[in-house]
């Protein structure tokens, strides 16, 4: 297996001449955030992809795999520039990863075009599977997860929620789903609100929840700092010790940056598709050999590059690696396996994957470290609003 970058790649191309040669080989495109403000995601999602290999190897079906890394720094304008380069010039036989949902978004068309394979591990808007027949993704829609955490909220005797979300897309989509499936089950929304996406002073906002004095408040804001402050402001108000209940989004709770938030975050309870401290021997191995390799904990998209090039393997050895655009996709549909995050399916009308969502709460654990530790489990999700 080869991982290549950045000028590099040239280098190397120059060398691997010869049409024998380069039927011998599937390259992966690989885009992701290596730099700027989602670079860690980026790290997390090479990491999990690098892991993969090299506990399977670099060859599938008598071919060679190479990875060609691209850093897209976040911008759909260069996530898309770079899937045309790689198609053009590298010519690349899947392309994988996009970190954000705007790249995978402008990318589409070129995945389209070429007939090219396209992985998306992380983007969680729920047309993007829409937007092209190449597209399988491996992580998963805000929808999927919303209506079922909604869903569960109600039948915990919540009969009243306030929605408190960061004001930009994705809280605002958090905050449509929720509310929807929470009305849908009886529930009433007293209010919605939305807070500036760079707030650090969210007391007003808290006042105001504690003024409505709803049963339960959903919160979604980006993980990392804005995630602390807002957990530390709750808590120096003692909104939890008024008899409402706090559930987050479950990514606010990262796994990438859970155990520096220490003490805040213990507690809190949250809903998502993964965990580190997910049960099983699957998951203790990915974890154990995920650390080892990468000198630091998995987290959800390092689960979801695993699994993205367990699919293209699974697919390349179901073709007998054909590189048809056409045969792969439809060699991805229905594939089933134990992922370290439970049990998963491509859904054939869909092409995202069946899952469960996990209801968790954050603990210390005996090693000292906080985890999410999974206490609910809701099986077999699916964006309820696809593939009608």
């Amino acid at each position: 297996m080869r991982f290549l970058s950045g000028i590099s790649t040239l280098a190397v191309a120059s060398l691997l001449s010869g049409a024998a040669l380069a039927q011998d080989v599937v390259k992966i495109g690989l885009i992701s955030s290596q730099s700027g403000p989602f670079a860690a995601v980026g790290r997390q999602m090479e990491g999990g992809v690098r892991l993969y290999i090299q506990q399977n190897g670099d060859r599938v079906a008598g071919k060679r795999i190479e990875v060609i890394v691209r850093d897209d720094a976040g911008v759909a304008d260069q996530t898309r520039r770079l899937a045309q380069e790689l198609v053009t010039n590298d010519k690349v036989n899947f392309l994988a990863g996009f970190t954000l949902t705007p790249g995978a978004l402008a990318t589409a068309q070129v995945a389209t075009q070429s007939k090219t394979p396209m992985i998306v591990m992380l983007g969680a808007t729920s047309v993007i599977p829409d937007r092209s027949p190449f597209i399988v993704r491996t992580s998963l829609s805000v929808p999927q997860l919303a209506y079922p955490y909604a869903e569960w909220m109600a039948g915990q005797g919540a009969k009243s929620l306030v929605t408190f979300v960061s004001d930009y897309g994705p809280g605002i989509d958090n905050e449509n789903y929720i509310s929807a499936a929470f009305e849908a089950k009886g529930g009433k929304v007293m209010q919605k609100l939305r807070v500036p996406l760079a707030a650090p002073d969210f007391s007003p906002f808290i006042q105001r929840v504690v003024d409505l004095k709803p049963d339960a408040m959903f919160i979604f804001v980006p993980s990392g700092g804005i995630g602390v402050s807002l957990m530390n402001q709750l808590k120096e108000r003692g909104v939890a010790q008024q008899g409402i209940k706090i559930y987050a989004e479950g990514s606010m709770l990262d796994d990438d940056t859970l155990n520096s938030m220490g003490d805040t975050a213990l507690g809190t309870v949250t809903a998502h598709t993964y965990s580190a401290a997910h049960p099983g021997a699957t998951n203790k191995a990915f974890v154990e050999a995920y650390k080892k390799l990468n000198g630091r904990r998995p987290n959800i998209v390092a689960a979801y590059g695993y699994d993205g090039i367990h699919l293209i393997y699974e697919s390349l050895k179901k073709t007998n690696a054909s590189t048809d655009g056409e045969k792969l996709v439809g060699a991805m549909l229905g594939l089933e396996w134990e992922s370290p995050r439970g049990p998963v399916k491509v859904d054939p009308a869909t092409r995202d994957l069946i899952q469960n969502a996990y209801v968790r709460r954050a603990e210390r654990m005996a090693d000292g470290e906080v985890y999410n530790v999974e206490f609910a489990t809701i099986p077999n999700t699916k964006d309820p609003t696809r593939g009608k």
